[in-house]
Formats: structure tokens, C-alpha cells, sequence
């Protein structure tokens, strides 16, 4: 393996999908073939003190990605001369980059200057929103054309950066996110903490994921009163934390939910695993907003390793994750009411209580961190 520079914004304690995916996936990789570059923040440099991963915090987060502006030229000058000493001071090979824009035009305008080749991640709604702008657009073509890989997080990520012109598909490879099931796994009915939630006696239907539009859980809220009347004893349990949180509490409210959805903000890791194996059902209820779309859904791999029955949006690459009709299904989440219409009779379907131990099954022999590590170490030796 080369001597490899990741260079992301997303990296724990940062929280989100994409982040815990390269921490699982580099932090398992020799450690005197890594280094980090990633966000510079308080509390990435205490979360630094509990490992021994290599890791360069600067400033990684800029609110103009483009060139047109003071900002954005600024903030690529400075990174670009950050990372020309980097890779000089640890003798980088090669640079993997956590995004197309911003971190792959960095990654591009270093390797003209000093000839370092560099792979990029694709996640799906990076490339589809590009796409809805002419600099961001031009910026993720020449980041495509210039990298030595693209790596996409799913199959319809891959068919995005195709279809949207960006690069052909030969050198795109897909890698799909894994899942710790030492941490993630099924766990017998736990009355005690089911209690301290307020879950005793409910029917328990989950959402894990940032607060924001495309996760659909403000949808999902809104066929909350059709849903209760198919499943009076339903209650609707939102963890995340996002810049919808207000618009959902709000949305609650308005609705007169509150016994029936319950939002959750400040949960840790235990609680979190918890919710996973004591809900009765788990939805993502994604939905595609302008061009932004889940490129994947970690959280509906976690749910499947903690043997719960997995729901997803007809949108993005969340049809990947399950086995579809077997430990998974898929819904038109894109209104209200075809969620209600959808989700109801699944919510009362006996058939949906085998699915857990298929789900298990399907995540432990194709997605589990130690397959993902070989997956991807064949795919950096391309």
C-alpha cells in the first residue's frame, strides 16, 4: 500500500455517515501508511487524545466552494500551500479525498503542481447538486477527469457520474459502507430501558439521521395521524440532530403529536445502538430534494445488524443497503400521503417480522468493516 494522505472535512467527531466511514475504513489500515487532514475544532483535537491515528487538523470548512469569490479563492490558496508541506514533511504517494469538491479540487490543483495522483469518494448527492451549478460543475469534470479513481458509495452514485457527464464509468468503482457488528447486532427485549424511553407497550417505528429535508422525517410527521389510525398504539421515535430540528418540534406540535413522536438530540453511542435493537421497525423515510439525494443510508445497514426490519425512500441508493422483499422494502416517501398509504399496511404485516434474521444474514456476510477493508485495499491497488 502507498503512503496515503486522506484529506476530508467529515472525520469523527464530526457526525454523519460519510465521517464514520473513513474512520472505520482508515482506522483500520496500517498506521505508517496514513495521515489524516481533516477539520480544525475543539473538540476534534480532545477526540484525538483517545487514538493513535495520525492526524493534521487546519481549517477544512469554507462557506464558498467556488473560485469566483474572495473567500473560496482564498480558502483553496491556503489549503493548497498546507498540503504542499504535508506531503513533502511524511513522503505522501497519493491522496484519497472525502468529497469531489471541495477536498478533490485541492487534491487536483496539488497534483498539477507536484504530480501526487489522487482517488476521490462520490456519495451520491455531491455530483447530483454540483450539477445544478455551472462552476461547480465545470470544478467536479476536470476533479473526475484528473483523478486516478472515483469512489462511489453505491451503484446509483456511480450511474450519476455517468449519466451526468462527468467521467465514464470505467474509472468508477463502487465500494458500499460497512457496519461494526461487534456493536451493532440483535439484542434480547430490554423493558428497562424501553421504559426510561417511554416505548413500554408502543409499536416503535425509528428514524437515526441528521434533521434535514431529505431525510423525510418532517413527511413521515405529517402521516403520523392517518398511520395512528391504522396503528393507534404506534409512536414515532426521530434521533438526530440538524438544522430542522426547530421546523420539527414545531411541526409536532402544530400536529398535537406529542404523545405519539417523540425527537431525540442529545443521545450517546449506547443510547443509540439501544434505540437500534429495541425499536420494532426502522424507516428512512429519504425523499429527493432539487438535486440533493441519500447516496447510500448507513443507518439502514445498522438497523439490519441489530435484526430490525428496514424501510427506505425510493430515492437515491438506499435500495442497495437491504435485500429487498426479504429484510427490507422500499416506498414512495416523496408526500404525506403515499407514506401513509405505503407504511400502513407494512406496520401491521406479519410478514415484516421475519425479516430481521435475513437482514443480519445479508449485512454480516456482505458488510461488515473487515470484507469492506479487503474490498477497498483491492480497489486502491487498481
Amino acid at each position: 500500500m502507498k503512503k496515503v494522505l486522506l484529506l476530508t472535512e467529515n472525520f469523527p467527531p464530526i457526525e454523519g455517515g460519510s465521517g464514520r466511514w473513513f474512520w472505520e475504513l482508515y482506522s483500520r489500515l496500517p498506521r505508517d501508511k496514513i495521515v489524516v487532514c481533516t477539520h480544525h475544532f475543539d473538540e476534534g483535537f480532545v477526540f484525538d487524545k483517545t487514538h493513535n491515528i495520525p492526524v493534521i487538523r487546519f481549517p477544512l470548512h469554507s462557506p464558498e466552494w467556488g473560485f469566483k469569490s474572495i473567500s473560496g479563492l482564498r480558502f483553496y490558496i491556503a489549503c493548497v500551500r498546507k498540503l504542499l508541506k504535508i506531503i513533502k514533511e511524511y513522503e505522501i504517494e497519493e491522496i484519497h479525498c472525502g468529497r469531489v469538491i471541495h477536498e478533490g479540487v485541492t487534491a487536483g490543483i496539488v497534483s498539477m503542481l507536484t504530480g501526487t495522483q489522487f482517488r476521490c469518494y462520490v456519495h451520491g448527492e455531491d455530483v447530483e447538486t454540483a450539477a445544478t451549478s455551472r462552476e461547480q460543475s465545470f470544478l467536479v469534470r476536470r476533479v473526475c477527469k484528473s483523478a486516478r479513481q472515483l469512489i462511489c458509495n453505491s451503484y446509483n452514485s456511480r450511474n450519476l457520474v455517468v449519466s451526468l457527464g462527468f467521467e465514464n464509468d470505467d474509472k468508477c468503482s463502487v465500494l458500499h459502507p460497512g457496519v461494526d457488528v461487534e456493536r451493532f447486532k440483535p439484542s434480547p427485549p430490554d423493558h428497562e430501558f424501553r421504559n426510561e424511553m417511554g416505548w413500554s407497550n408502543r409499536k416503535i417505528l425509528l428514524t437515526v439521521g441528521r434533521l434535514q429535508q431529505r431525510k423525510g422525517q418532517d413527511y413521515l410527521i405529517k402521516a403520523m395521524p392517518d398511520l395512528i389510525e391504522a396503528t393507534p398504539d404506534l409512536l414515532y421515535a426521530v434521533v438526530g440532530r440538524g438544522e430542522c430540528e426547530e421546523t420539527l418540534k414545531n411541526l409536532i406540535a402544530e400536529l398535537k403529536l406529542e404523545n405519539h413522536v417523540k425527537l431525540y438530540t442529545d443521545l450517546n453511542d449506547e443510547y443509540l445502538i439501544k434505540c437500534y435493537q429495541q425499536c420494532d421497525f426502522f424507516i428512512l423515510p429519504n425523499r429527493t430534494i432539487d438535486n440533493d439525494i441519500e447516496g447510500f443510508g448507513m443507518v439502514l445497514v445498522e438497523a439490519q445488524a441489530c435484526g430490525k426490519p428496514v424501510i427506505a425512500g425510493n430515492s437515491g441508493g438506499t435500495a442497495e443497503t437491504m435485500v429487498i422483499g426479504e429484510s427490507g422494502e422500499i416506498i414512495d416517501c416523496s408526500s404525506p400521503e403515499k407514506i401513509s398509504k405505503e407504511l400502513a399496511p407494512l406496520l401491521n404485516c406479519s410478514k415484516l417480522s421475519s425479516y430481521g434474521d435475513k437482514g443480519v444474514e445479508h449485512v454480516r456476510k456482505n458488510l461488515i468493516w473487515d470484507t469492506h477493508v479487503k474490498n477497498a485495499l483491492e480497489i486502491f491497488r487498481r
